[in-house]
C-alpha cells in the first residue's frame, strides 16, 4: 500500500476482527494480549502483501493471514522445546507461586492437588461424553503438538477429516450446557 494513513485506518478498522479471531485460541505461556499482538502481525502482513489483482477481498485475505499467524503462534508455543519456559517457577515469589504447574506436578498445597485432580477428572469425563472416539484421538494428538498432517497420517485419515474433527471439537467445547 505505502500510504501510512491508509494503513493506520485499516488497523483501526480490523482491530475488532483481530480480537474476535484471537478469542478461541489459547497460547501456552502467554495471555490473550499476546495472541492479539500476533494477530496484529498477521494483519500487518495482509496490509503489506495484499494484491488487488487477485480475485479475493481484502477482508478474506486479512482474516486468513490473521488466523494463520495465530495458529502458528499457538503451535510454536506448544512445542516441547518451550516447555522449560512454560513450566518454570517464578523466583520473584518463592513462598507462594499462584500458578499451578500441572505437567511437572509442582503443586504447593495438597488441597490444590486434590482439587486439581477432581477438576481434571470432571473435564475428562465431560470430554468423553461430548466427543467421539475420533475427536478424542485428534484432540490428544493435537495437544501433543502434532500438525494436522501428522495427525492424519497417524490416524489413517485425510487432513480434511482431521480439520473437520478439530472444528467439531471447538464447537462442542465452546457450547455451555
Amino acid at each position: 500500500m505505502g500510504d501510512a494513513a491508509a494503513e493506520e485506518r485499516l488497523f483501526e478498522k480490523y482491530t475488532t476482527t483481530v480480537r474476535a479471531l484471537a478469542r478461541p485460541y489459547f497460547l501456552t505461556g502467554g495471555d490473550s494480549e499476546d495472541l492479539i499482538q500476533e494477530g496484529m502481525f498477521g494483519l500487518l502482513n495482509a496490509v503489506r502483501h495484499f494484491d488487488q489483482g487477485r480475485d479475493v477481498s481484502f477482508r478474506t485475505y486479512a482474516q486468513r493471514c490473521i488466523v494463520s499467524r495465530l495458529f502458528a503462534a499457538v503451535r510454536g508455543a506448544s512445542r516441547f522445546k518451550h516447555r522449560p519456559l512454560n513450566d518454570s517457577i517464578s523466583f520473584e515469589s518463592p513462598q507462594f507461586d499462584e500458578r499451578l504447574i500441572l505437567s511437572t506436578g509442582n503443586l504447593r498445597d495438597p488441597e490444590e492437588l486434590v482439587i486439581t485432580q477432581e477438576l481434571t477428572d470432571e473435564l475428562q469425563a465431560e470430554l468423553a461424553e461430548r466427543l467421539s472416539s475420533l475427536e478424542r484421538d485428534v484432540l490428544d494428538l493435537y495437544l501433543e503438538g502434532l500438525s494436522y498432517t501428522d495427525i492424519a497420517a497417524k490416524l489413517g485419515r485425510s487432513v480434511k477429516s482431521v480439520d473437520n474433527a478439530v472444528q467439531r471439537i471447538r464447537h462442542k467445547l465452546s457450547r455451555t450446557d
